[in-house]
């Protein structure tokens, strides 16, 4: 299973210990990229494995959608990326994490990790005051090294179960599946 970065990674976790999914037979693999897709796509394929499950940003389906060609795993370019196992988030997966938790979640997420006062003054900057909260708290989430690592692992604890991000929850069934 494939991963653009750690915090996509932590999120996943944080959803299957939820659902109290059994993934042992599972390789998280994070990419540390997403222009690292190929290198594994092709490194997977020479290791014999073909089942490949992935996650993935908006802005990068045109990318994800030719790798994925480029390898073998879809036949043509308008083929459905969700039946090859790969699982698209609208923006990103924190945007995905900010949408279905609501910001009283999120907000209640940052005082229990003691960092909603760092958000006040954050949202009092003059860059931040005109943007919405959705997108002063996805832009917050990655001004601290660390914080991005685990906003969403940490939100996704909290989110009620049938809130969860689609493109996540899809990539956990399709993990549960086999495929």
């Amino acid at each position: 299973m494939l991963f653009e970065g750690r915090s996509d990674i932590l999120a996943f976790r944080a959803l299957a210990r939820r659902r109290e999914a059994e993934l042992d037979a599972v390789e998280l693999v994070e990419l540390g990229g997403i222009t690292n897709l190929r290198r594994e796509l092709r490194s997977l394929q020479a290791d014999g494995r073909t089942a490949v499950l992935g996650l993935y940003d908006g802005a990068e389906e045109r990318y994800v959608r030719g790798m994925l060609r480029d390898v073998g795993l879809i036949d043509d370019g308008t083929a459905d990326l969700r039946t090859a196992g790969f699982f698209g988030c609208e923006r990103d997966l924190e945007d995905e994490v900010i949408r279905a938790a609501g910001e009283e979640i999120i907000l209640e997420t940052l005082e229990a990790r003691g960092e909603l006062a760092r958000f006040r003054v954050f949202q009092g900057q003059p860059a931040q005051r005109e943007r919405s909260i959705e997108q002063q708290l996805h832009r917050f989430a990655g001004t601290a090294a660390g914080r991005k690592a685990r906003f969403a692992a940490d939100v996704i604890d909290a989110v009620p179960l049938e809130r969860m991000p689609h493109p996540l929850t899809e990539l956990l069934d399709a993990a549960l599946r086999g495929r």
